[in-house]
C-alpha cells in the first residue's frame, strides 16, 4: 500500500499549513474554493446494513467508524502518491530508522470538544493490540511476532518504536485514533469485554466520539444513516481560502436490497454516486444522460480494480473429516480453480470490462503482480484429470463424482445477498462444476452472517466455501498483515491459529522479510516470490474483479482531476465535494 520515499510532500504543504491547521491542496480537486458553496447533503448507499458503530470490531469496508474517521499522523497525497502529515504536523526519523517521533497538530478536538492528545493514540492503540478485543487491526501492530511500541513523550509527541525496519511504518502510523476519555475509563475498569459492550447499534448516535469530519446524526436499521458536520473538524482542516471543511452538512447513506436497486435510485436521481461495473449498468446510465433523465458523469475504464473477488474453502471442518481433508487438498483447489470461467466471468457479469485476478495483489498495482505466476485456468478437463489423481474415477446414479467408499464430492457455497454480481459469479461455478460432476449447493445469506462465519475460528467453522472480496493492501507492500500471517484475523481458509501447511508457514516468513525490507526493488522481488507460493498453494481462488468506472450526479462538485481519478484514490475526496446545484 505504501511506497518507499516517505519525505517528499511535506516541503510541498509548508508554505500553506500552520502548526494548527492542515491545508488541502487545491491540486486535489476541479473546483478552485471561490466555487465551493456551503450546505446542502451527499447522498450515498451502502447493500449491507452496518453491524457496529465500534471501532475495534469492525472488518467490513465502508463500516460506520470508517465513514465518520479523519485520516491518521499521516496520509497519501493523491498527486504523488507520498507520505504527508496530517493529525501531526511533523515527524523526524531515527539513524536506525527504527524509531519514528511525531509531532501531534495543536487546536484539534474531538467532536464532543475535548482535546485531541497523544493519550488518544495509546489508549487506541492499547485496545487494537489486547488479542481479547478481537480487533481486526490487532495484527498490523505485530512484526514477526515482535509488537510496535508507542511511547508518549508529551501530550503532543508520541514516538514509534519498531522491532525492526519496516516499510509499512508509516501505514502503521496511520491508523486512526479514536477518544480515550471515552474508551479508557472502560477499558480500565473492564478490560476488552467492556470494549465489546460499547458503541452497538442501540447507542445513542450523539454519544458515538468522532475526530473527522462527520458524526452520527441518525440510524435506521436497514433504511438510511445520516452523518452530519463535525463543527471542530472545521477548526483545523480548511481550504486554500480558509474555509472551515467539510463543506457539506450532511452525508445520507441508505440501505438499499441489492445492486439493482442502487442503480435504479441513481438513474431516478436520488443518490449522487454509483460506480457500475457492467456494460448493461453503464449503457443505462449514457441513456438516462442522452434522453436528459439525468444529469451525470461517467469515467468508463477510470483503472482497473483495487480489490479482490475470491473463492475461499474451509480448513477447520472437523465435523465432517472428509470435507476437511478435501478442502486442505491443493490438488482440490486447484481443481476448482479450472473450473471457474474468469472470461465467462468477465464477460457475463460484468459485461466485458472486467479484469481477471490469479493472484492476491490487486489488478490496479501493476508494479507488484509477477507476470510469470502460475494460472490456473478455466479447463474442465484438466479439473476432472485433478479429481480423478484424488480417487473420484466414478459417478453415482445422479451424475456426481464419489471416491471408492461413495463419498460424493459435494459442498455448499454461500455469498453475501443482494450482491447480485458475486451471486452470478457462484451460479457460474455451480453450473461448470455440476458438468464435471462436483454437486455445488448454492445459497445466497445476510453479509453480517458471511461475514460472522468467515471470521470465526477454531477447530469447526460453520460453512464449507465462501465467495467475498477484500480491499486495503496497497502501494508500499502489498500483503495483508491480518491475511498472510497464519494467525491473521483474516487468514480466512485456516482459523485454527497455526499454519497447517509448509507453504503458509513459507508465505508468512516471505511476508515478513519482504514487509522490513527498505529496497523497493528487493521488497518486490520478495512479493513476487509470494506469489509463487500462494499459487502453488492456492490458499484461496482469485475470480475476477469489475474496472472502475465512477459515475456521479453533476449537482456535485469538487471530484478529483481526471489524472488522479483510480480505484486507489477514488474520483473525490469527501471533504472538498459541494453541491453546485
Amino acid at each position: 500500500m505504501r511506497k518507499a520515499v516517505l519525505l517528499v510532500g511535506i516541503l510541498a504543504l509548508a508554505g500553506v499549513a500552520s502548526a494548527q491547521t492542515f491545508v488541502w491542496p487545491q491540486k486535489w480537486t476541479v473546483a478552485k474554493p471561490s466555487e465551493a458553496k456551503r450546505g446542502g447533503t451527499l447522498r450515498g448507499y451502502t447493500i449491507s446494513d452496518y453491524r457496529t458503530f465500534n471501532p475495534f470490531l469492525t472488518a467490513e469496508a465502508n463500516s460506520i467508524p470508517d465513514l465518520i474517521a479523519p485520516y491518521g499522523l499521516v496520509r497519501r497525497d493523491p498527486t504523488t502518491g507520498d507520505w504527508i502529515p496530517y493529525m501531526a504536523e511533523s515527524w523526524t526519523i531515527s539513524p536506525n530508522k527504527l524509531e519514528i517521533t511525531f509531532k501531534i497538530r495543536r487546536g484539534m478536538k474531538w467532536s464532543d470538544g475535548r482535546p485531541i492528545t497523544a493519550d488518544d493514540w495509546i489508549m487506541t492503540w492499547r485496545i487494537h493490540t489486547d488479542k481479547a478485543v478481537g480487533s481486526n487491526a490487532y495484527d498490523s501492530f505485530f512484526i514477526d511476532g515482535k509488537p510496535i511500541v508507542l511511547r508518549k513523550l508529551d501530550d503532543y509527541t508520541i514516538r514509534f518504536i519498531y522491532p525492526k525496519t519496516d516499510a509499512e511504518a508509516f501505514a502503521i502510523a496511520s491508523f486512526t485514533p479514536w477518544p480515550a476519555h471515552v474508551f479508557g475509563p472502560v477499558y480500565q475498569k473492564e478490560g476488552a469485554e467492556g470494549i465489546k459492550k460499547m458503541w452497538t447499534l442501540n447507542e445513542d448516535p450523539a454519544k458515538i466520539v468522532s475526530a473527522g469530519p462527520w458524526v452520527v446524526e441518525s440510524y435506521r436499521p436497514g433504511e438510511r444513516v445520516v452523518l452530519k458536520r463535525n463543527p471542530y473538524f472545521g477548526e483545523w482542516n480548511k481550504d486554500e481560502a480558509g474555509n472551515p471543511l467539510p463543506y457539506l452538512d450532511r452525508y445520507e447513506i441508505r440501505i438499499v436490497k441489492d445492486v439493482n436497486a442502487a442503480l435504479a435510485e441513481f438513474l431516478a436521481g436520488n443518490i449522487d454516486i454509483f460506480n457500475p461495473s457492467t456494460v448493461d449498468q453503464i449503457s443505462q446510465i449514457r441513456q438516462a444522460v442522452q434522453q436528459g433523465r439525468l444529469d451525470a458523469t461517467i469515467k468508463i475504464n477510470a483503472s482497473p480494480v483495487a480489490s479482490s473477488q475470491f473463492m475461499v474453502f474451509n480448513w477447520n471442518k472437523a465435523s465432517d473429516p472428509f470435507k476437511e481433508s478435501l478442502f486442505r487438498s491443493a490438488k482440490f483447489r486447484r481443481a476448482m480453480s479450472h473450473l471457474v470461467n474468469r472470461q465467462a466471468v468477465i464477460d457475463i457479469v460484468y459485461g466485458g470490462l472486467g479484469t481477471p485476478m490469479y493472484s492476491s495483489v490487486y489488478p490496479v498495482l501493476t508494479q507488484w503482480i509477477n507476470p510469470k505466476v502460475p494460472k490456473y485456468e478455466y479447463d474442465p478437463k484438466q479439473a476432472a484429470k485433478l479429481l480423478a489423481e484424488l480417487g473420484f474415477t466414478k459417478k453415482d446414479r445422479e451424475g456426481y463424482l464419489v471416491d471408492s467408499k461413495g463419498r460424493r464430492i459435494e459442498f455448499n457455497l454461500a455469498t453475501n445477498a443482494g450482491n447480485t454480481q458475486r451471486e452470478q459469479i457462484a451460479k457460474l461455478i455451480v453450473d461448470e462444476a455440476k458438468k464435471v460432476g462436483v454437486k455445488v449447493n448454492f445459497q445466497a445469506i445476510d453479509f453480517n452472517t458471511l461475514v460472522g462465519q468467515l471470521l470465526s475460528s477454531g477447530p469447526n467453522r460453520p460453512f464449507d466455501a465462501i465467495i467475498i472480496g477484500l480491499t486495503g493492501g496497497g502501494l508500499d507492500w502489498p500483503f495483508g498483515s491480518n491475511v498472510v500471517p497464519c494467525k491473521g484475523n483474516l487468514h480466512m481458509w485456516n482459523k485454527s491459529g497455526q499454519c497447517l501447511d509448509p507453504r503458509e508457514t513459507l508465505m508468512e516468513k516471505l511476508y515478513y522479510q519482504g514487509r522490513t525490507e527498505l529496497d523497493f526493488k528487493k521488497r518486490v522481488e520478495i512479493g513476487y516470490r509470494i506469489q509463487e507460493v500462494e499459487a502453488e498453494l492456492l490458499p484461496v481462488i482469485y475470480i475476477a474483479g469489475p474496472n472502475y468506472h465512477p459515475a456521479w450526479n453533476n449537482r456535485l462538485g469538487g471530484e478529483h482531476p481526471d489524472a488522479i481519478i483510480s480505484s486507489i484514490w477514488g474520483s473525490r475526496e469527501v471533504e472538498l465535494t459541494f453541491i453546485k446545484k
